[in-house]
């Protein structure tokens, strides 16, 4: 080879092993140190109490439906609501006031009215339904006065809010729950047990997603903040629906975790002209891909692709489907099950699987109540009832803090991938090196 020859031989494998160490080398992320004062909150419990006394901040569209379903959930006082809008809060009493339920404080009128909740020394959890952006400030002034708080998706918005609700919560001792309510949607409950069992063999694949055309529901935002933000922000801002259920199947940060992860969106097309829509006037500043994917390798070396759109009119979809070496599960369009073979399996052969390795949390009293009072089919109530079970008992909750940042972290980190040409960014440990405490997720049962 001539020398002409080798120096272009050499440039070239100098240029390839440049590109890879470019592509390859993930974007890192902060991981702070844990005080001195902290430790994890893995497995945490708070002392059981015979009632919990509940104070629901947010009463719109989510949390009016909470207040309602929190009537037929047993152990419980609602001691106070509060919402912005006082209209909201004369609406859930009547909501009281039909279930003949004591009448329950009221705070209104200011953007800061939880602050006089949180300041009450007779609540010991306050349930958090406003609009995103005020979930984490309602939630950390809930623990600093020494309750536990429960949020609604998404908990946070950015990963300074998901190490502030992390730090907090291992600071004051107090749960911090999202509330997650798709983690038990009945196909899933089913699906989780099966895979714990072994049915679909290792998992190596899973997939979740947000797929819902939102534009019937836009104007039914107060301020029209959930558009706001999806004009402002860009990466899967609405991820938890799909990748919560998913996530325990895979035991993240109990066995696993989520190590890398890469985004990548769609132009904006239809969230521009929905502003012009709104305002008459032309955007065109608008963040939020029409479509975001964002595909997360795990420690383990599983895989996860989790997708967002509520700006086309695709039918509802939040994807689900688990992959495992011996069998398959879907849950869209309509509930697949294959095992050991790509042959989908009947309705009976599907019933047989589910009565064999049933959800230990789904008791027929259960099932029955939570069909008879609803939210999304029974979902809601499940999840509330698990919630206030483990508190009058003193146990683990069924989600934790890092569950919650660990899914919520999905924006900010899918939006830097995107701004720097869809980039390998690292996950941070929101546990600090705790995810091997616990093998394999587990719900907690008083003996």
């Amino acid at each position: 080879m001539s020398i002409k020859n080798l120096f272009m031989a050499a440039a070239l494998a100098l240029a390839v092993a440049c590109t890879s160490s470019r592509t390859t080398v993930p974007i890192k992320t902060e991981v702070p140190a844990r005080e001195a004062s902290q430790q994890d909150v893995i497995g945490l419990t708070v002392p059981a109490m015979d009632t919990v006394r509940i104070g629901f901040v947010g009463l719109g569209m989510r949390g009016s439906g909470a207040v309602s379903r929190y009537t037929y959930v047993p152990g419980v006082k609602i001691v106070a609501l509060c919402d912005v809008e006082p209209d909201r809060v004369a609406a859930a009493q009547k909501t009281l006031e039909g279930r003949a339920f004591p009448k329950a404080a009221e705070y209104s009128g200011s953007l800061d009215a939880y602050k006089q909740l949180c300041e009450r020394d007779d609540i010991d959890l306050v349930y958090i339904c406003t609009d995103w952006i005020h979930h984490a400030e309602v939630a950390i002034c809930a623990m600093e006065h020494g309750k536990n708080a429960a949020i609604e998706v998404p908990a946070a918005t950015s990963l300074k809010e998901c190490w502030d609700l992390v730090n907090t919560s291992e600071k004051t001792r107090k749960h911090c729950m999202m509330l997650e309510n798709c983690c038990y949607d009945f196909f899933e409950l089913s699906c989780l047990a099966m895979a714990q069992a072994g049915v679909f063999g290792e998992v190596l694949h899973v997939e979740g997603s947000y797929l819902h055309w939102l534009d019937p529901y836009w104007d039914e935002y107060w301020n029209n903040w959930r558009l706001d933000f999806n004009h402002t922000h860009r990466g899967d801002v609405y991820p938890t629906h799909g990748l919560g259920p998913i996530c325990q199947v895979l035991g993240i940060h109990r066995g696993d975790r989520m190590k890398t992860l890469v985004a990548m969106d769609t132009k904006a097309v239809n969230g521009p002209a929905r502003v012009k829509m709104q305002t008459g006037k032309e955007c065109d500043d608008f963040l939020n891909g029409d479509e975001t994917n964002t595909l997360i390798r795990t420690e383990n070396g599983k895989t996860i692709l989790v997708s967002h759109d509520v700006l086309t009119p695709r039918p509802y979809d939040r994807m689900y489907q688990i992959v495992g070496t011996e069998g398959y599960a879907a849950k869209y369009p309509i509930q697949q099950i294959s095992v050991g073979s790509h042959d989908v399996l009947g309705p009976e052969a599907v019933k047989e699987l589910q009565e064999k390795h049933p959800s230990p949390i789904l008791t027929p009293e259960l099932v029955d109540l939570a069909k008879t009072v609803g939210g999304h089919g029974g979902m809601d109530f499940i999840m509330d009832y698990r919630l206030i079970y483990c508190l009058r008992n003193g146990l683990p909750l069924d989600m934790d803090v890092y569950d919650l940042a660990e899914w919520c972290c999905l924006g900010e980190l899918g939006s830097i991938s995107i701004e720097n040409g869809n980039a390998p960014v690292e996950v941070p440990d929101f546990t600090r090196g705790a995810w091997k405490k616990v093998n394999g997720f587990s719900y907690a049962f008083a003996q």
